[in-house]
Protein backbone atom coordinates (compact mmCIF):
# COMPACT_ATOMS: atom_id res chain seq x y z
CA UNK A 1 0.00 0.00 0.00
CA UNK A 2 2.72 2.47 1.03
CA UNK A 3 4.86 1.43 -1.97
CA UNK A 4 1.88 2.06 -4.29
CA UNK A 5 1.39 5.51 -2.76
CA UNK A 6 5.06 6.36 -3.39
CA UNK A 7 4.79 5.30 -7.04
CA UNK A 8 1.64 7.37 -7.57
CA UNK A 9 3.11 10.37 -5.73
CA UNK A 10 6.28 10.19 -7.79
CA UNK A 11 4.28 10.04 -11.00
CA UNK A 12 2.29 13.13 -9.99
CA UNK A 13 5.45 14.98 -8.95
CA UNK A 14 7.20 14.39 -12.26
CA UNK A 15 4.08 14.91 -14.40
CA UNK A 16 4.74 18.63 -15.08
CA UNK A 17 8.24 17.78 -16.33
CA UNK A 18 6.88 15.15 -18.70
CA UNK A 19 4.10 17.43 -19.91
CA UNK A 20 6.52 20.25 -20.67
CA UNK A 21 9.24 18.09 -22.23
CA UNK A 22 9.69 19.27 -25.80
CA UNK A 23 10.21 17.06 -28.82
CA UNK A 24 12.75 17.80 -31.52
CA UNK A 25 9.95 18.78 -33.91
CA UNK A 26 8.53 21.26 -31.40
CA UNK A 27 11.94 22.86 -30.90
CA UNK A 28 12.54 23.08 -34.66
CA UNK A 29 9.09 24.64 -35.08
CA UNK A 30 10.03 27.29 -32.49
CA UNK A 31 13.30 27.93 -34.33
CA UNK A 32 11.37 28.47 -37.56
CA UNK A 33 8.97 30.81 -35.77
CA UNK A 34 11.87 32.72 -34.19
CA UNK A 35 13.38 33.24 -37.63
CA UNK A 36 10.14 34.83 -38.82
CA UNK A 37 7.73 31.98 -39.48
CA UNK A 38 7.34 29.49 -42.29
CA UNK A 39 5.02 31.67 -44.40
CA UNK A 40 7.48 34.54 -44.61
CA UNK A 41 10.36 32.14 -45.21
CA UNK A 42 8.55 30.40 -48.07
CA UNK A 43 7.73 33.79 -49.61
CA UNK A 44 11.46 34.39 -50.16
CA UNK A 45 12.17 33.41 -53.76
CA UNK A 46 15.66 34.89 -53.93
CA UNK A 47 18.18 36.50 -51.62
CA UNK A 48 21.50 38.30 -51.85
CA UNK A 49 23.83 38.66 -48.86
CA UNK A 50 26.91 40.88 -49.12
CA UNK A 51 29.61 41.78 -46.63
CA UNK A 52 33.25 41.49 -45.67
CA UNK A 53 35.42 38.73 -44.24
CA UNK A 54 38.76 38.69 -42.54
CA UNK A 55 41.12 35.92 -41.53
CA UNK A 56 44.12 37.37 -39.79
CA UNK A 57 45.72 39.80 -42.25
CA UNK A 58 43.56 38.52 -45.14
CA UNK A 59 40.62 40.74 -46.13
CA UNK A 60 38.00 40.20 -48.81
CA UNK A 61 34.45 40.98 -49.77
CA UNK A 62 31.90 38.19 -50.05
CA UNK A 63 28.53 37.68 -51.65
CA UNK A 64 26.05 34.83 -51.58
CA UNK A 65 23.04 34.69 -53.89
CA UNK A 66 20.26 32.10 -53.66
CA UNK A 67 17.28 31.40 -55.86
CA UNK A 68 14.59 28.79 -55.47
CA UNK A 69 14.41 25.93 -55.76
CA UNK A 70 18.08 24.90 -55.38
CA UNK A 71 20.47 27.49 -56.75
CA UNK A 72 23.38 29.20 -55.03
CA UNK A 73 26.36 31.33 -56.05
CA UNK A 74 29.12 32.32 -53.61
CA UNK A 75 31.90 34.80 -54.32
CA UNK A 76 35.02 36.05 -52.57
CA UNK A 77 36.14 39.36 -54.05
CA UNK A 78 39.65 40.81 -53.84
CA UNK A 79 40.72 43.89 -55.81
CA UNK A 80 38.01 43.38 -58.40
CA UNK A 81 38.72 39.68 -58.92
CA UNK A 82 36.14 37.12 -57.78
CA UNK A 83 36.61 33.47 -56.86
CA UNK A 84 33.24 31.83 -57.59
CA UNK A 85 31.59 28.60 -56.51
CA UNK A 86 28.06 27.86 -57.71
CA UNK A 87 25.43 25.15 -57.87
CA UNK A 88 22.58 25.29 -60.39
CA UNK A 89 20.46 22.50 -58.93
CA UNK A 90 22.30 19.79 -60.86
CA UNK A 91 26.03 20.49 -61.03
CA UNK A 92 28.58 22.44 -59.02
CA UNK A 93 31.31 24.51 -60.64
CA UNK A 94 33.96 27.04 -59.71
CA UNK A 95 36.27 29.71 -61.05
CA UNK A 96 39.47 30.40 -59.12
CA UNK A 97 41.51 33.21 -60.70
CA UNK A 98 43.78 33.32 -57.64
CA UNK A 99 44.87 29.77 -58.44
CA UNK A 100 45.64 30.71 -62.02
CA UNK A 101 42.38 29.29 -63.40
CA UNK A 102 40.15 31.80 -65.14
CA UNK A 103 37.91 29.24 -66.84
CA UNK A 104 35.03 27.51 -65.03
CA UNK A 105 35.62 23.91 -63.97
CA UNK A 106 33.39 21.23 -62.49
CA UNK A 107 33.62 20.51 -58.77
CA UNK A 108 33.86 16.99 -57.38
CA UNK A 109 30.87 15.41 -55.63
CA UNK A 110 32.63 15.71 -52.26
CA UNK A 111 33.48 19.37 -52.79
CA UNK A 112 29.97 20.28 -53.95
CA UNK A 113 28.17 18.78 -50.91
CA UNK A 114 28.47 21.96 -48.86
CA UNK A 115 27.18 24.04 -51.77
CA UNK A 116 24.15 21.80 -52.12
CA UNK A 117 23.27 22.46 -48.47
CA UNK A 118 23.86 26.20 -48.94
CA UNK A 119 21.51 26.05 -51.94
CA UNK A 120 18.63 25.19 -49.58
CA UNK A 121 17.26 28.71 -49.12
CA UNK A 122 15.23 27.72 -46.03
CA UNK A 123 18.01 25.70 -44.40
CA UNK A 124 18.06 21.93 -43.82
CA UNK A 125 16.05 22.02 -40.57
CA UNK A 126 12.92 23.25 -42.37
CA UNK A 127 10.89 20.28 -43.73
CA UNK A 128 13.85 18.05 -42.87
CA UNK A 129 11.85 14.82 -43.18
CA UNK A 130 10.68 15.65 -46.71
CA UNK A 131 14.32 16.38 -47.63
CA UNK A 132 15.46 12.97 -46.44
CA UNK A 133 17.27 14.15 -43.29
CA UNK A 134 16.87 12.76 -39.76
CA UNK A 135 16.72 14.96 -36.64
CA UNK A 136 17.00 14.03 -32.98
CA UNK A 137 17.26 16.01 -29.76
CA UNK A 138 20.44 14.97 -27.97
CA UNK A 139 20.05 17.16 -24.90
CA UNK A 140 21.44 20.51 -23.76
CA UNK A 141 24.86 22.10 -24.18
CA UNK A 142 26.41 25.48 -23.50
CA UNK A 143 27.68 27.98 -26.08
CA UNK A 144 29.82 30.65 -24.45
CA UNK A 145 27.78 30.37 -21.25
CA UNK A 146 24.34 30.26 -22.91
CA UNK A 147 22.20 27.17 -22.45
CA UNK A 148 21.21 25.61 -25.77
CA UNK A 149 19.13 22.76 -27.12
CA UNK A 150 21.42 20.46 -29.08
CA UNK A 151 19.91 18.89 -32.21
CA UNK A 152 21.67 16.26 -34.28
CA UNK A 153 20.73 16.43 -37.97
CA UNK A 154 21.87 13.46 -40.05
CA UNK A 155 21.84 14.70 -43.63
CA UNK A 156 20.73 12.70 -46.62
CA UNK A 157 24.26 12.91 -48.05
CA UNK A 158 25.76 11.17 -45.00
CA UNK A 159 27.17 14.26 -43.28
CA UNK A 160 26.09 15.29 -39.78
CA UNK A 161 25.26 18.70 -38.33
CA UNK A 162 24.76 19.66 -34.69
CA UNK A 163 22.57 22.72 -34.12
CA UNK A 164 22.86 24.64 -30.86
CA UNK A 165 19.65 26.65 -30.35
CA UNK A 166 19.36 29.25 -27.60
CA UNK A 167 16.78 27.94 -25.10
CA UNK A 168 15.33 31.47 -24.80
CA UNK A 169 15.34 32.81 -28.37
CA UNK A 170 15.48 29.43 -30.21
CA UNK A 171 17.89 30.99 -32.72
CA UNK A 172 21.11 29.25 -33.81
CA UNK A 173 24.17 30.17 -31.76
CA UNK A 174 26.43 27.51 -33.25
CA UNK A 175 26.46 24.76 -35.88
CA UNK A 176 29.02 21.96 -35.84
CA UNK A 177 29.54 19.92 -39.01
CA UNK A 178 31.05 16.52 -39.74
CA UNK A 179 31.76 16.09 -43.45
CA UNK A 180 33.25 13.12 -45.27
CA UNK A 181 35.64 14.61 -47.83
CA UNK A 182 37.56 12.08 -49.92
CA UNK A 183 37.39 9.47 -47.19
CA UNK A 184 38.39 11.79 -44.35
CA UNK A 185 36.03 13.19 -41.72
CA UNK A 186 36.46 16.95 -41.41
CA UNK A 187 35.08 18.83 -38.40
CA UNK A 188 34.08 22.49 -38.57
CA UNK A 189 31.99 24.92 -36.56
CA UNK A 190 30.27 28.24 -37.11
CA UNK A 191 29.22 30.71 -34.42
CA UNK A 192 26.32 33.11 -35.05
CA UNK A 193 25.43 36.48 -33.52
CA UNK A 194 24.04 39.98 -34.13
CA UNK A 195 20.66 38.87 -35.43
CA UNK A 196 18.78 41.61 -37.25
CA UNK A 197 15.30 41.76 -38.78
CA UNK A 198 14.91 42.14 -42.54
CA UNK A 199 11.33 42.26 -43.85
CA UNK A 200 10.07 40.21 -40.91
CA UNK A 201 12.84 37.61 -41.03
CA UNK A 202 15.89 37.36 -38.78
CA UNK A 203 19.41 36.87 -40.13
CA UNK A 204 22.78 36.68 -38.41
CA UNK A 205 24.84 39.74 -39.38
CA UNK A 206 28.05 38.46 -37.75
CA UNK A 207 29.37 34.91 -37.79
CA UNK A 208 32.68 33.10 -37.47
CA UNK A 209 33.70 29.84 -39.07
CA UNK A 210 36.66 27.49 -38.86
CA UNK A 211 37.92 24.04 -37.95
CA UNK A 212 36.40 22.70 -34.74
CA UNK A 213 38.35 23.90 -31.72
CA UNK A 214 40.43 26.39 -33.70
CA UNK A 215 40.19 29.90 -32.28
CA UNK A 216 41.59 31.42 -35.49
CA UNK A 217 38.24 31.55 -37.24
CA UNK A 218 37.26 33.45 -40.38
CA UNK A 219 35.08 36.39 -39.33
CA UNK A 220 32.18 37.48 -41.53
CA UNK A 221 30.38 40.84 -41.19
CA UNK A 222 27.20 41.21 -43.23
CA UNK A 223 26.55 44.64 -44.72
CA UNK A 224 23.25 43.99 -46.46
CA UNK A 225 20.56 41.32 -46.90
CA UNK A 226 18.33 41.82 -49.95
CA UNK A 227 15.20 39.70 -50.33
CA UNK A 228 13.43 38.83 -53.58
CA UNK A 229 15.99 40.56 -55.79
CA UNK A 230 15.83 39.69 -59.52
CA UNK A 231 18.44 37.00 -60.24
CA UNK A 232 18.85 35.45 -63.68
CA UNK A 233 19.27 31.68 -63.90
CA UNK A 234 22.42 32.27 -65.95
CA UNK A 235 24.18 33.51 -62.79
CA UNK A 236 24.15 29.94 -61.47
CA UNK A 237 24.89 28.12 -64.75
CA UNK A 238 28.41 27.04 -65.60
CA UNK A 239 29.88 29.34 -68.26
CA UNK A 240 30.86 27.64 -71.50
CA UNK A 241 34.46 27.96 -72.59
CA UNK A 242 34.60 29.62 -75.99
CA UNK A 243 37.05 28.01 -78.43
CA UNK A 244 39.94 30.19 -79.45
CA UNK A 245 39.45 31.83 -82.85
CA UNK A 246 41.78 30.63 -85.59
CA UNK A 247 44.01 33.26 -87.17
CA UNK A 248 42.68 34.61 -90.47
CA UNK A 249 44.29 32.92 -93.44
CA UNK A 250 45.67 30.15 -91.29
CA UNK A 251 46.18 26.59 -92.48
CA UNK A 252 43.02 24.56 -92.99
Amino acid sequence: MFRTFLIVASAIFFLPIAVHAQTVDEIIAKNVQARGGVEKMKAVQSIRITGKLNAGSFRAGFMQENKRPDKVREEQIIQGLAAVQAYDGKIGWQVNPFGGRRDAELMSQDDVKGLMIDADIDGPLVDYKEKGHKAELVGHDSVEGTDCYKIKLSLKNGDVRYYFLDTDSFLELKIETQSNIRGTIQYAETYFGDYEEVKGLYYSFAFESGAKGDTNRVKFAVDKVEINVPLEDSLFSMPTVKPEAKPAGGAQ
